[in-house]
C-alpha cells in the first residue's frame, strides 16, 4: 500500500505540473518536494509515471516550470552532497533526483533552443547568498556533475564509512580525500572494499544519470561533433576533485569483475548481481570519457604521454591533477590511462579484459549454468583505447602469449557475427583491433604459438597455430559473410601481409583457404567489375612472397599449394588486356544480381569440400529491430601508413611512392568505398550503418565507370609474381621428375621432399618487409563516437533512457 501511495502522490504531482498554466516559483518547497521527498519509487516506476508526451508538452507550453524542476532538482542534489547523505530520507531524495533528471534530460537536449540550458548561469545553486560571485553563478551542469562526482564517494551511500569521517559528519564530506575511498582494489589502490550491493546499486543509479549528461552529443548530427563534448570535458578535468579516485574506480570495477564468481551453477538466476550491472556502466562511462580526448587531439592517440617518471606509480592520495600539470582543456582520463606503467597494473587489466572476454566461449556441463555477460563489445573498445593511448600497454600485451587470450575470443565473435546483418559493427571493431596488433612484429611471432584450445566455431578442423585459425576465420568470413562486410575484405587481407613475414609453418587447411581466395579474387570478371578489386590480388601475392622469401623452409604445405594451383599464377601472368576479353568477362556479372554471391558461388574449386564448408548464409533481420546508423569506415589507405622493417628489426616509414607494393600503387585513384559499419546483440537490435545512401551514390559513380585496356595495364604490369614464377620455374621440374622417377601417388613423400629442399641464392634479392601500421584518423574517430553511442542506446533497456527521443547523431529505424 505504501509504495502505491507514493505513486499515486508522484503521478498526482505530475499531472499539476503538465497542467500549470502560470509558472511555480521556485521558492514553493512545498509544491516542488513532491517530485522526490519522501519518494520510494524505482527508476522503472519514475519512466512510467513521467511520460514523454507530457515531458514534451512542459518543454513547450510551461518552459519555466520544466526549468525550475530542473534548477530544483539540481539544487537538491548539490545540498545532499554537501550535508554528505546522513540519513536514509537524504539518500532516497538523492535517488529520486536522479532517476527524475535521467528521465527528462533527453528530452531537454533533443529540443536546439533547450541545449544550452544547463550551461547557462544559475544564481546560488546551493550557495548561501555570502559566498564569491564565481561560485554563486556557475552553469547547473558543473553544479550537476560536481554534485555527482561527490556522491559517488558520500560515505555510507556509495562507499564504506571510515570512523573519522562518521564522527564530525557532513564538514569532513568535502575534505575528505576520496583516493581512499576507491571502489575496488586494482591500479593504484590496494585494498579490497567489502562487496556492498547497496552501494552498487546507488552507484550504478549515478553513472547512469552520468551517461544520461554525456549523450548531449547523440542529439547532434555528426557534422556538429567535432566540437568538445562540454559535459565530458568538465568532469575529466582538474575542475573535479574526484577524477583520479573515478578513473580509477571505474577501471578496476571492470577488470575486477567475475560473473563466474565462486562457480555454483546458476547462481546467477538465484541471486541478483548488482556488481555486474555495475561493471557495465562503469565500463560505458569510461569509454565514453575516455572517447572525447581522440576525437578532438589525434597527437594525444598518437604519442601519448611517456614521461613517467613525473607519475605516481601507486596513483596514491599524493598523485593530484596539479602534479600532471593539467589544463582545463586536457582530459585526465585520458592522461592517467596514458601513464599506467607498472607491469602489474598491466597483468591486471590485460587479465581482467581476457578473462571477461572468454566468458562467452565458456562451455560447461550443465546448459546455461554459468552467466554470460552481454558487454564484450564496450570491452573490446575499452581495449582499442587501452592500445591506441597506451603504447606501454600495447607492448605488454604483445611480449607474451598473452595476447592470444586476446585473439581466441575476438576471432570467436567475428566468426560468430559473420553472417548477422545486425552485428557487423562487432566484426568492424574486432578487425580494428587486429590491424593495430598486427602491425607489431611480435604480434606475428606469437601466431606460430600451437593452437590447442578448442572452441566452439564452425569453421575447418586443423591441427596447427594460432595463425592457421585465424586465416581460417578470415576466409570463413569472405566466403560466408554478410555483404555489408565487402568494404573489410583489404582491412583482413592486410592483417595477413602484416604478419606474413613471421609465419613459421602453415597447415595444408590454411595454406588452401589463400589459395582459394586467390582464386576467387583473380577472377576475370570480378577483376574487371570494380576499380579496386584488384588490390585483393596484389595483397595475397604479397603475402605469398613474404612467406617464400623468409619463411621458406617450414612453409612446405604452402609451397605444395603453389604448385598444385600454378595455372591461377600463369592465368594472372597473361591476364587479357584487350577490350573484347573485357567485356567477355564482365557478361558473367549479368548472370547473379549479387555480385558477392556470385564470386563465391560461381568458382569451381578443388578444394570446396575443405575451403567452403556451408554455402553462402545471411541472417536476416527480424521484424521489430531497432535501426542505428554508424558512419562509414575509412578504406585501408587512410587506415594505415607504410613502414619498412630494417635488418635491425626498425621500422621507417614510407611515403605511398616508395613502396612498390603499396595501396597507391594498385592502381588509378579510386573513390572511397563506404563500409556499411553495423553493431548489435543479440536481443534482436542492430545497429545498422548510415552509409545505404552513401552507398547508393558510390553504386551511381561506379556505373558510370568502365574498364579499359589501359587501365588493366597499369597494374598488371605492377603484379609482383616475380618471386613465386622462379619458384615454380625451379621446383615444378623438379617435383614432376620425383614422381615419375618413384611414381609418387601419395603427397606425403611430395611434401616430404619440399620440406628439405632449399631455395638458396635461386630466389630474386628479397624485397624489404613492409607493415601497413594503423593511423589515427578523424574518420575512425567519428566511427568509435557513433558505434559506441548506438551500443549504449541499444543497451539501456531498464529503464529505456533514450528510447523515442529525437537522437540525430545516428538515424533509428523500426524494421
Amino acid at each position: 500500500m505504501g509504495n502505491s501511495d507514493s505513486k499515486l502522490h508522484f503521478r498526482k504531482a505530475v499531472i499539476q505540473l503538465t497542467t500549470k498554466t502560470q509558472p511555480v516559483e521556485a521558492s514553493e518547497d512545498v509544491f516542488w518536494d513532491q517530485f522526490w521527498t519522501d519518494v520510494n519509487l524505482t527508476a522503472q516506476d519514475i519512466f512510467a509515471l513521467v511520460p514523454a508526451a507530457e515531458i514534451r508538452a512542459v518543454r513547450e507550453e510551461s518552459p519555466s516550470n520544466l526549468a525550475t524542476l530542473c534548477y530544483k532538482a539540481v539544487e537538491r542534489l548539490v545540498l545532499n552532497a554537501d550535508s554528505g547523505c546522513v540519513c536514509e530520507r537524504d539518500r532516497q531524495t538523492v535517488l529520486s533526483c536522479t532517476r527524475l533528471l535521467t528521465r527528462i534530460l533527453p528530452y531537454i537536449f533533443e529540443d536546439p533552443d533547450w541545449r544550452g540550458f544547463f550551461w547557462s548561469t544559475v544564481p546560488k545553486v546551493g550557495k548561501s547568498v555570502d559566498e564569491s560571485d564565481d561560485e554563486s553563478t556557475r552553469p547547473l551542469a558543473e553544479s550537476l556533475l560536481t554534485a555527482v562526482s561527490d556522491l559517488l564517494f558520500c560515505p555510507d551511500f556509495t562507499v564504506e564509512s571510515h570512523s573519522m569521517t562518521t564522527a564530525d559528519g557532513a564538514a569532513d564530506i568535502q575534505s575528505i580525500d576520496s583516493c581512499e575511498f576507491i571502489w575496488e582494489a586494482g591500479v593504484g589502490f590496494a585494498q579490497t572494499p567489502p562487496l556492498n550491493h547497496t552501494y552498487d546499486s546507488n552507484r550504478a543509479e549515478l553513472l547512469k544519470l552520468l551517461l544520461t549528461c554525456f549523450s548531449e552529443e547523440m542529439y547532434q548530427s555528426p557534422s556538429d561533433t567535432h566540437a568538445l563534448n562540454p559535459w565530458v570535458s568538465f568532469f575529466c578535468s582538474r575542475e573535479n576533485r574526484h577524477a583520479l579516485p573515478l578513473f580509477t574506480s571505474l577501471l578496476n570495477v571492470v577488470c575486477a569483475y567475475d560473473p563466474v564468481g565462486y562457480g555454483i551453477p546458476y547462481n546467477h538466476l538465484m541471486f541478483s548481481d548488482q556488481r555486474g550491472a555495475l561493471a557495465e556502466l562503469a565500463l560505458q562511462t569510461l569509454i565514453i570519457s575516455l572517447e572525447q580526448e581522440i576525437a578532438t587531439n589525434t597527437n594525444t592517440s598518437l604519442n601519448p604521454s611517456t614521461n613517467t617518471d613525473t607519475s605516481s606509480a601507486d596513483y596514491n592520495k599524493n598523485t593530484t591533477t596539479e602534479g600532471f600539470q593539467a589544463t582545463r582543456g586536457e582530459n585526465l582520463f585520458v592522461n592517467y590511462l596514458s601513464r599506467i606503467h607498472r607491469e602489474e597494473d598491466f597483468h591486471l587489466i590485460l587479465r581482467g579484459i581476457s578473462r571477461l572476454l572468454n566468458n562467452p566461449l565458456m562451455q560447461t556441463y550443465l546448459p546455461h549454468s554459468c552467466k554470460k555477460i552481454q558487454f564484450h563489445q564496450e570491452l573490446l573498445v575499452l581495449f582499442w583505447k587501452l592500445c591506441d593511448l597506451n603504447k606501454k600497454f600495447l607492448f605488454y600485451v604483445l611480449k607474451s602469449s598473452d595476447v592470444l587470450d586476446i585473439l581466441v575470443p575476438i576471432l570467436f565473435y567475428l566468426n560468430d557475427s559473420r553472417a548477422n546483418q545486425s552485428r557487423v559493427g562487432l566484426v568492424h571493431i574486432g578487425v580494428f583491433i587486429l590491424l593495430l596488433l598486427s602491425g607489431e612484429r611480435n604480434f606475428g611471432v606469437r601466431l606460430n604459438k600451437p593452437y590447442c584450445v578448442r572452441v566452439p566455431m564452425d569453421i575447418s578442423v586443423f591441427a596447427g597455430t594460432h595463425a592457421d585459425l585465424l586465416i581460417v576465420v578470415f576466409h570463413k568470413i569472405i566466403t560466408s559473410g554478410h555483404q555489408r562486410l565487402q568494404p573489410l575484405y583489404d582491412c583482413l587481407l592486410t592483417i595477413i601481409v602484416n604478419v606474413s613475414p613471421y609465419l613459421k609453418s602453415l597447415s595444408m587447411v590454411a595454406a588452401n583457404k589463400l589459395l582459394h581466395l586467390l582464386e576467387v579474387f583473380s577472377n576475370t570478371w570480378f577483376l574487371f567489375s570494380s576499380p579496386v578489386n584488384h588490390h585483393l590480388v596484389f595483397f595475397l601475392l604479397e603475402v605469398f612472397n613474404n612467406i617464400i622469401q623468409y619463411q621458406f623452409d617450414g612453409n612446405f604445405n604452402l609451397v605444395y599449394g603453389i604448385i598444385r594451383k600454378r595455372n591461377l599464377f600463369h592465368q594472372l601472368a597473361n591476364l587479357p588486356t584487350d577490350i573484347n576479353s573485357i567485356q567477355k568477362a564482365l557478361q558473367r556479372k549479368t548472370r547473379s544480381n549479387s555480385t558477392h554471391n556470385a564470386v563465391f558461388m560461381e568458382t569451381n574449386n578443388p578444394y570446396s569440400a575443405t575451403c567452403s564448408e556451408a554455402p553462402y548464409k545471411t541472417t536476416p533481420v527480424q521484424t521489430g529491430t531497432l535501426n542505428a546508423s554508424l558512419k562509414a569506415t575509412p578504406r585501408i589507405d587512410k587506415l594505415t601508413e607504410t613502414s619498412q622493417v630494417s635488418e635491425d628489426g626498425s621500422t621507417l616509414l614510407l611515403q605511398h611512392s616508395d613502396s612498390p607494393h603499396s595501396q597507391s600503387d594498385h592502381g588509378s585513384e579510386t573513390p572511397v568505398r563506404d563500409a556499411e559499419a553495423t553493431s548489435g546483440e543479440d536481443d534482436k537490435n542492430s545497429l545498422n550503418g548510415d552509409c545505404d545512401r552513401k552507398s547508393r551514390k558510390s553504386v551511381s559513380s561506379l556505373s558510370d565507370w568502365a574498364p579499359a585496356p589501359d587501365w588493366v595495364l597499369s597494374w598488371k604490369s605492377k603484379l609482383p609474381l616475380q618471386t613465386i614464377m622462379r619458384l615454380l620455374q625451379v621446383l615444378v621440374p623438379q617435383v614432376e621428375k620425383i614422381c615419375i622417377d618413384r611414381g609418387l601417388t601419395d603427397e606425403s613423400e611430395i611434401l616430404k621432399f619440399l620440406q628439405h629442399g632449399t631455395l638458396v641464392g635461386l630466389l630474386p634479392v628479397p624485397h624489404p618487409i613492409l607493415i601497413r601500421k594503423y593511423q589515427a584518423n578523424e574518420g575512425t574517430a567519428l566511427w568509435f563516437r557513433t558505434y559506441m553511442w548506438g551500443i549504449i542506446y541499444l543497451r539501456t533497456v531498464d529503464p529505456p533512457v533514450w528510447y523515442d527521443t529525437d537522437v540525430k547523431l545516428f538515424e533509428i529505424q523500426r524494421i
